[in-house]
């Protein structure tokens, strides 16, 4: 499994950044994908996800200022952020939300390598 997100980097509050994450090496269009994020001292939080199907659900905190899709032909999962607020300064990372499938019948109980993720910083 490799994970590649991209698109992070210094915006305003306010402002807004789209990230993407480049997902191989599984069957992607089976697989539920989700973003996490990290802020400096605190736990990895799940922030948004999306089912193999596109169903979407997202964090309390992010709820209609986040939108997640995918994209299975690039086997990529984007995050758009707007309105973006100093607490969601974080390392932004995409993983699965659960399963990762190699095909319908082989899976992965969970990916525990969550790559390096992209850093976005908010300044107020």
């Amino acid at each position: 499994v490799q994970l590649q997100a991209s698109g992070g980097g210094l915006v305003q509050a306010g402002g807004s950044l789209r990230l993407s994450c480049v997902a191989s090496g599984f069957m992607f269009r089976l697989t539920d994908m989700a973003w996490y994020r990290q802020a400096p001292g605190k736990k990895r939080e799940l922030v948004a996800r999306i089912s193999s199907g596109g169903s979407t659900n997202y964090a309390d905190s992010v709820k209609d200022r986040f939108t997640i899709s995918r994209d299975n032909a690039e086997n990529t999962v984007y995050l758009q952020m707007n309105s973006l607020k100093p607490e969601d300064a974080a390392v932004y990372y995409c993983n699965g939300a659960g399963k990762i499938y190699y095909s319908r019948n082989y899976y992965l109980i969970r990916n525990d390598n969550w790559g390096q993720g992209t850093l976005v910083t908010v300044s107020s």
